[in-house]
């Protein structure tokens, strides 16, 4: 597994720097797989990206957008549908996650499946060939409900700013 790379949304260069980690680790078709529930202002970022892709005719599939959410209910059910319809597409996995103060604001991309819930103590199902998990917010104060005063200005900007990622790489 690689180190990938990090950055903060508000970074001029952010968008770019998703672009060219894309760009060079994935060759092949691929799909957008983003998780979250827009029950939750701080597990939205997923569900936000998949919305803003799916406008823009990318002419890849993403499974989960504010419409049809992909979140703990039916994760592995669509895990399984992708991999039967898309059993050789390379995986863009897209997740909220909590992590330290410091790294509030940070959009990190790796090689890599994404373990969702682990912040939030669930077990699921991991996924991806390359994840992008924005911090959302602290997991230093082990309380999880802290994740209901998340703004949805910052929420808004990160998936911005990976949509803008993608889009990026995708249409080079």
């Amino acid at each position: 597994m690689d180190e990938g790379s990090k950055t903060y949304y508000f970074q001029k260069d952010s968008h770019l720097i998703l672009a060219n980690y894309l760009t060079n680790n994935i060759k092949d078709e691929c799909l957008v797989f983003c998780i979250g529930t827009d029950r939750y202002i701080g597990d939205c970022l997923g569900p936000l990206t998949g919305t803003f892709l799916s406008k823009l005719a990318l002419g890849i599939p993403i499974f989960g957008t504010l419409d049809n959410p992909v979140h703990a209910v039916n994760l592995a059910k669509n895990i399984y549908e992708l991999k039967n319809k898309y059993p050789k597409h390379k995986i863009i996995a897209v997740d909220a996650c909590l992590g330290n103060q410091d790294s509030i604001g940070s959009i990190q991309i790796r090689g890599g499946s994404i373990h969702p819930g682990k912040g939030v103590g669930k077990r699921l199902p991991p996924v991806g060939d390359v994840s992008i998990v924005g911090i959302v917010d602290s997991s230093e104060a082990g309380e999880f409900l802290s994740m209901h005063n998340i703004r949805l200005s910052l929420v808004m900007k990160m998936a911005e700013v990976i949509t803008r990622g993608i889009y990026g790489a995708i249409t080079r």
